[in-house]
């Protein structure tokens, strides 16, 4: 993990400066549903910020670590995914918002199944999926994967877990619940303790923040680089951060910060920016909801300064299409991009290409010398796009790397002018197919 160098960096300096504004604030009270958890600092306030490159910035007390409790429930639930796929886990669980209390008993009247992973029901129906042959494993498999995702090993705090068992009756009345609807696996007290042993697992703000940031990363730690979950489980276990991770406080969380994010009592919060960063937090004093009072400001102070929400437009940067004309003689069009390619690139190619293209069967040039990259969308949309114009009778030139194979004949060229000067000689061939033979000599 990389941090900056020392002196003045921007990222550290925002961080600082949301820490310090509202770590006054005073609003709020600490958990003491499990009486381990009132004994928490009421002053304590750390913020850290993990970058898909593995760059830490960090403001305040991140040293400092608590117990994850329901922070654990979208990382658990990755594992679920990962192991048995969305439709095993959606028997057992739904993927609504409750708009309910984190405890309530919220079970789908026809099916029995939770509304959400991200409540407590939901989230104790998730452990119970992972796969084990004792429950000691299934806890184990679980420590594995929070820590995989950490980056580093992570223990259970004992003395909160006691304090969980002696007063977890309502998530045991959960489990028996769910145990008579039939959507829990296996026995409700052995489900409900490897719960309570998940919820008690200890880990510091940074720790979080790279947590965040490894789903943020499509599924890997950027400060380990091993590959934790596939991208698919990445992105559906943020798209229920997106609707149910912040309580029933979850729509006005996506109206005013946008950001994909899951709280626990503990204090703690983790948001994540696809593709970017994951951003954590501790503070115990928490508002009506549940959610860490200084850590909801700070957030969306943070959100609005830097344009982090979601549907935010984001600033165009360098133009996909670098070059979009039509060669001197007409029978040629040439395209040129850059850049990653994803849809809305493959698309702004595809569209200058179709504008160049000639009525009639001609040349195609297309130069993708300086493409970065393709995901999966751009390579399928751009591979058929080519195959429709070979199909179609057009001559297809490609100048760089082509990671895929068009249907049809094309060639392949690493340098521009010979691709042009390549084409123009085959629509000649092809127009005149027993030229003089001295007519190209000298």
């Amino acid at each position: 993990m990389s941090s900056p160098r020392s002196g003045v960096d921007v990222v550290t300096e925002a961080l600082a400066e949301v820490h310090g504004r509202y770590g006054s604030l005073s609003d709020g009270r600490v958990a003491d549903y499990i009486p381990q958890l009132a004994f928490a600092d009421r002053d304590c306030f750390g913020l850290a910020l993990m970058s898909m490159d593995g760059h830490g910035y960090r403001a305040g007390r991140c040293g400092v670590s608590f117990t994850l409790q329901s922070l654990t429930k979208p990382f658990v639930l990755a594992l679920a995914l990962a192991e048995l796929g969305p439709d095993d886990v959606g028997r057992s669980v739904g993927a609504e918002p409750s708009g309910e209390a984190f405890n309530a008993i919220s079970l789908d009247a026809v099916t029995g199944r939770p509304a959400n992973p991200m409540i407590n029901a939901g989230a104790i129906a998730v452990t119970a999926l992972v796969p084990a042959t004792s429950p000691a494993e299934r806890f184990s498999r679980i420590l594995e994967c929070l820590g995989r995702f950490a980056g580093r090993t992570l223990y259970v705090d004992e003395d909160v877990y006691r304090s969980e068992v002696e007063t977890g009756h309502r998530n045991r009345a959960l489990a028996y619940l769910m145990r008579g609807t039939g959507v829990l696996r296996g026995d409700p007290v052995q489900a409900v303790d490897t719960y309570f042993r998940q919820c008690s697992v200890r880990a510091t703000v940074t720790d979080l923040a790279v947590m965040g940031a490894t789903l943020a990363n499509g599924g890997t730690n950027p400060v380990t680089g091993e590959r934790v979950v596939p991208e698919p489980v990445a992105l559906q276990v943020l798209s229920v951060m997106a609707m149910c991770g912040m309580y029933d406080a979850a729509g006005s969380w996506m109206l005013h910060v946008g950001l994909p994010a899951k709280s626990g009592v503990s204090g703690g919060l983790v948001a994540v920016s696809p593709a970017r960063f994951g951003i954590a937090l501790h503070s115990p004093l928490l508002d009506a909801a549940g959610n860490p009072v200084r850590g909801v400001a700070a957030l969306r102070e943070l959100s609005e300064r830097f344009g982090l929400h979601l549907m935010h437009n984001a600033a165009p940067g360098a133009p996909t299409v670098m070059l979009s004309t039509t060669t001197s003689s007409g029978r040629i069009a040439l395209i040129a991009a850059q850049g990653k390619l994803d849809f809305t690139a493959a698309e702004r190619v595809l569209f200058a290409l179709e504008r160049r293209r000639v009525g009639a069967p001609g040349g195609v040039v297309l130069d993708l010398e300086r493409v970065t990259g393709m995901d999966a969308t751009a390579k399928a949309m751009l591979e058929r796009a080519l195959t429709l114009l070979i199909e179609g009778g057009h001559d297809v030139t490609v100048v760089g790397d082509l990671p895929f194979r068009a249907r049809g004949t094309w060639r392949r060229s690493t340098d521009r002018a010979q691709a042009l000067a390549a084409a123009e000689h085959a629509l000649t061939a092809a127009r005149d197919p027993n030229p003089d033979p001295g007519r190209h000599a000298g």
